[in-house]
């Protein structure tokens, strides 16, 4: 509950501007998208703005969790365990991402009319994704040194992962000599399974399966990295 106060309650609450980086962040590729392909490609821009926030949610809490210094000194010395702590920053960030994803749901009723089976599909998806990022944020803030350096970490790792990758666009779009470079990404699986879902890109039972093997892999490896690494008692 101190996280959620802390990190997003009161933050949305006395810094309201702070909720217009959250909503722009993921739309500001979407309507890029929207406009370059003529409004084609809007049903993927939707899903990769639910990928984006989703990704971004968990690698910000690389820098939250540097930036409540006092609370977290508070809370490392205490018998509380790293889980409850982690858990309770990422709800807290689930939180603050409302808004964007608020936006993003209206916008997938409107154009994707995802059926019960697609949207569990799409649900699943966008929690591994956070789980993952989750992850990746967590361990990285263990071993940074600065609030500094884990905001670069942080700017870093969201690009390389949610804007390089074809998250607001199918894969099939990029030249097949570099298609390959893009599978180097989770969210590129994360993608084509949302597109898969949704109609707008076709893959083989294989290709899908292979997907979602990927996707599990990955969450579970980063979380074993995360509970075996992370240095707990000195951040």
């Amino acid at each position: 509950m101190a996280s959620v106060l802390v990190n997003s309650i009161y933050e949305m609450k006395n810094y309201p501007v702070v909720l217009l980086n959250t909503v722009l962040s993921p739309l500001s590729f979407l309507l890029v998208i929207y406009f370059v392909s003529g409004g084609r490609l809007i049903g993927d821009a939707i899903e990769g703005g639910f990928i984006m926030s989703m990704f971004n949610s968990g690698m910000s809490l690389q820098g939250d969790l540097k930036n409540d210094f006092k609370l977290q000194d508070m809370v490392v010395s205490s018998p509380t365990s790293p889980a409850a702590y982690v858990t309770g920053m990422a709800l807290a960030e689930i939180i603050y991402s409302v808004p964007a994803l608020a936006v993003l749901m209206v916008l997938a009723a409107v154009y994707l009319h995802p059926g019960m089976v697609q949207a569990l599909e799409l649900l699943g998806v966008f929690l591994l994704m956070f789980l993952t990022s989750i992850a990746i944020g967590y361990t990285l803030s263990t071993f940074s040194s600065d609030i500094v350096q884990s905001f670069a970490f942080s700017r870093l790792i969201s690009t390389l992962f949610s804007t390089l990758p074809p998250v607001y666009y199918p894969i099939t779009l990029i030249p097949l000599p570099y298609r390959y470079v893009a599978y180097l990404s989770p969210t590129t699986y994360a993608a084509e399974i949302s597109q898969h879902a949704t109609g707008f890109l076709s893959l083989s039972t294989f290709g899908i399966a292979s997907a979602w093997c990927v996707l599990f892999a990955t969450t579970a490896i980063l979380a074993l990295v995360a509970v075996k690494k992370a240095r707990w008692r000195e951040v």
